[in-house]
């Protein structure tokens, strides 16, 4: 299987996605946007996965990569290809489907729980999550108004659009799954200036002393990753 990720900033990796892709002997290739690097064709991979960054998806002057990246996500998914956005990519995914992309109302950094609707919970791709899974956010904008194809499927008390699915290959994620310490850290550093206290955005010694939050989350990052395998290989999705 062959993945290739799109990354928009240094400091925002794939993380536990690439460590993931080596001990299932993926072929792993990238586009560092920010290094000028080529699009690749679309037979150069199986799965695209969309990372996040701090910028808006239409600043298109300041980063002019964008609008070929998004031609891309949507030649992907157009050809059936199987997406994944996380963050960013996420907005990116919802604005070349025809959503829109907004300010959410407050800014959402830290930890904290969301919940997914009944309806996919019945899903083996997201049937081993708990309730009220406790996830890493970092975010000011949004996703909105998806097309009728698109299902949101989680919701927080800050953000009522967490997550969705398009038309069964595409998914779209506003939290981080994919997380380890080295990249909250860079977060830390390159972005801490956002860490201003509020009720949904924490101190960096708050985000820094859950442990047990990154594990679990690299748990079930590694577990949907498993099961999108799984039937993506068999054709159920």
């Amino acid at each position: 299987m062959k993945i290739h990720y799109l990354q928009h900033v240094p400091f925002e990796t794939p993380g536990r996605i690439l460590e993931w892709a080596k001990e299932h002997h993926c072929t792993v290739t990238a586009t560092h946007l920010y290094e000028g690097e080529a699009l690749p064709k679309l037979s150069a991979f199986d799965w695209l996965v969309v990372m996040g960054g701090p910028m808006n998806i239409y600043e298109h002057k300041k980063y002019p990569w964008l609008i070929k990246e998004k031609q891309l996500i949507k030649d992907a998914i157009d050809r059936g290809k199987l997406v994944i956005g996380l963050c960013l990519g996420s907005q990116l995914i919802a604005d070349v489907i025809g959503g829109k992309v907004v300010s959410n109302n407050q800014k959402e950094i830290g930890w904290f729980p969301v919940s997914f609707s009944s309806a996919v919970k019945a899903s083996p791709l997201f049937s081993f999550f708990p309730e009220n899974p406790v996830v890493f956010q970092w975010h000011g904008d949004t996703f909105a108004d998806l097309p009728k194809d698109a299902i949101v499927i989680a919701a927080s008390r800050a953000c009522k659009n967490q997550a969705f699915i398009y038309k069964k290959r595409v998914f779209g994620f506003q939290f981080h799954l994919e997380n380890t310490w080295p990249i909250i850290e860079a977060l830390i550093e390159n972005c801490g200036e956002e860490m201003i206290k509020d009720t949904f955005v924490q101190s960096p010694e708050e985000v820094r002393s859950h442990p047990e939050f990154m594990l679990q989350d690299n748990q079930w990052m590694d577990q949907f990753l498993n099961m999108v395998k799984i039937m993506d290989e068999d054709g159920s999705i």
